[in-house]
């Protein structure tokens, strides 16, 4: 049964992961065709991450009264039925409405299953299921791409991909007798039960204060270097456009390698040797991009920042049930799971800010803190 609801989460992973570089993918050729600014994708995504947090929040209430099972199949339908909606859409308006319920269900998803790993499986897997979250994240806009090149053009690549995720929430819709049956075994073995705790309650204890921290720093690492990583190869180190794209893929290349390899040593050098390998290994890599090196330096540079960030989220998230008990981790998760989200909303607007202000160049100083930060504040978790 274990396994089974093993691979049912692996390929919910790879569900979570597919909506999150679709837009992204798919926003030139939408606002071409609805006549619109390229800022506005703003509204969208703005909406999508404020649904993930709220529902990170709320999660640990819903899955205490109805289950990580049908929590999980009802929230991966509704981004499937989200996905679909986007590709009906024939105005902005529509995209934003349909945004909202998508970030909800990705929300409650991550912060469920999270903790369901966390209690019921080895270090390895949570790893193993952020590659596979790799796998939907790297997976949809190649999809995409496809579709701009037929007739059905983005609207095609939306309900293609809608298809993926309604056959995922399928499978979680006949998985639940198995989440009953986890659930029932759990209640029998007397494990204590869990309790929820309010918003202001859990960021009354200065350890969730700091591994909040902890997680925005983190994300804030990964999705800058999103965002800003190719700008800062073109700008600083010369590159040219279709150049730097292409070696931003490095990056990804580096963090699902170091989150496999996490994976793989998790047994033997623990979650906390390896969350304190990957904070050393980003400073290395920041140091290339600060020294006046040959830009295959600063692509190394992105490589092994990627190979040192990815692990750290994915053992963090293992080790809240140690850190702060079963019995209030899963509202402890759907703070961790807001406060990453958090991160992921607010960072690289931030950098972008500080570049337009400044300058490209302090890209390496903005990811210098943003380490600080999750080094001191990890130390008092």
């Amino acid at each position: 049964m274990a396994s089974i609801l093993l691979i049912v989460i692996y390929l919910t992973f790879i569900g979570l992961g597919i909506p999150d570089s679709l837009f992204g993918t798919a926003w030139p050729a939408i606002c071409r065709e609805f006549a619109l600014p390229v800022s506005y994708a703003n509204f969208v995504t703005i909406l999508i991450s404020g649904g993930t947090i709220f529902s990170s929040l709320m999660s640990a209430r819903l899955i205490y009264r109805f289950g990580t099972g049908k929590i999980t199949a009802a929230s991966t339908l509704l981004t499937a039925l989200s996905l679909l909606g986007f590709s009906f859409s024939g105005q902005l308006i529509w995209l934003c409405l349909f945004a909202v319920p998508l970030g909800l269900g990705a929300g409650a998803i991550d912060a469920a299953l999270n903790q369901y790993v966390s209690v019921h499986y080895k270090a390895a897997h949570m790893s193993f299921i952020a590659c596979f979250y790799g796998i939907g994240i790297t997976l949809s806009p190649w999809l995409m791409s496809l579709a701009l090149a037929g007739e059905d053009g983005w609207r095609g690549g939306y309900r293609s991909v809608s298809l993926i995720q309604f056959g995922i929430a399928f499978l979680t819709i006949l998985s639940l007798p198995l989440w009953k049956k986890s659930d029932t075994k759990k209640t029998d073995s007397g494990e204590p039960s869990p309790r929820t705790l309010s918003l202001p309650a859990l960021l009354k204890m200065p350890s969730v204060r700091l591994v909040c921290l902890t997680f925005i720093g983190s994300c804030a690492i990964e999705y800058t270097c999103n965002t800003w990583g190719s700008t800062y190869l073109i700008s600083e180190k010369g590159m040219s456009i279709d150049q730097a794209a292409q070696m931003i893929t490095v990056y990804y290349v580096g963090m699902t390698l170091g989150r496999f390899l996490s994976g793989i040593l998790s047994d033997k050098l623990g979650s906390r040797a390896i969350i304190r390998l990957g904070q050393g290994i980003i400073c290395a890599a920041i140091l290339l991009l600060l020294l006046p090196l040959p830009t295959a330096a600063a692509i190394g540079g992105l490589f092994l920042i990627g190979f040192g960030n990815g692990p750290i989220f994915p053992n963090l998230v293992y080790l809240t049930p140690k850190n702060f008990g079963e019995e209030i981790s899963q509202s402890v998760m759907g703070v961790q799971m807001a406060s990453a989200n958090t991160g992921i909303l607010l960072m690289p607007p931030l950098f972008g800010l500080i570049a337009q202000w400044f300058g490209v160049w302090l890209f390496p100083l903005f990811l210098l803190a943003m380490l600080i930060m999750m080094i001191v504040s990890i130390k008092g978790v």
